[in-house]
């Protein structure tokens, strides 16, 4: 298993994994993610922040990072943090724990990049996530209510999200 920067090439296979995603949220929830700008993806990529885990020559997860999030996380985004998005999992490569593989991959490269925690969020009210994340190791920060949306993915729009954080040794 690697974990290397996606690439421009990437791109349709990106976009195929998030249309997959939406697919497996639909039976297991009552929310789900309703799709992405490729600018948005493409901008990603350009800064190195569109990651993919790499098995036998397959792309078997992606993921995206960010180093502020101002909007879902206030005054705390000042922190020096990284922020993991949209985890999405090939179909054929389910049942591998990559979240745990991208914590081991987030805490080293947090140390190399001077970060002092790992920060997600999901819906508020998705209990068998907010379950799984803690058991990756995420402490369970409580619930926000976003005010402003403009910029996010149309999925925050009055979203209340839960948020976890790890705190880097």
């Amino acid at each position: 298993m690697q974990i290397l920067n996606s690439s421009i090439e990437d791109i349709a296979s990106i976009f195929k994994l998030y249309e997959e995603a939406i697919i497996f949220q639909k039976t297991k929830f009552n929310k789900h993610w309703q799709g992405f700008e490729r600018t948005l993806v493409e901008t990603e990529i350009s800064e190195n922040r569109q990651w993919k885990i790499v098995i036998d020559e397959q792309i078997a997860c992606i993921f995206a990072v960010t180093y502020e999030d101002v909007l879902i996380w206030g005054e705390k985004s000042n922190d020096p943090a990284i922020y993991i998005h949209r985890i999405a999992t090939n179909p054929a490569f389910r049942g591998q724990h990559f979240v745990k593989a991208i914590i081991n991959w987030a805490n080293a490269f947090c140390k190399l990049n001077n970060k002092k925690f790992i920060r997600m969020d999901t819906w508020g009210d998705n209990e068998p996530l907010i379950a799984y994340y803690q058991s990756c190791g995420f402490q369970f920060l409580g619930l926000t209510t976003l005010q402003k949306s403009e910029g996010l993915p149309k999925h925050y729009e009055g979203a209340c999200l839960s948020l976890f954080e790890i705190e880097v040794n």
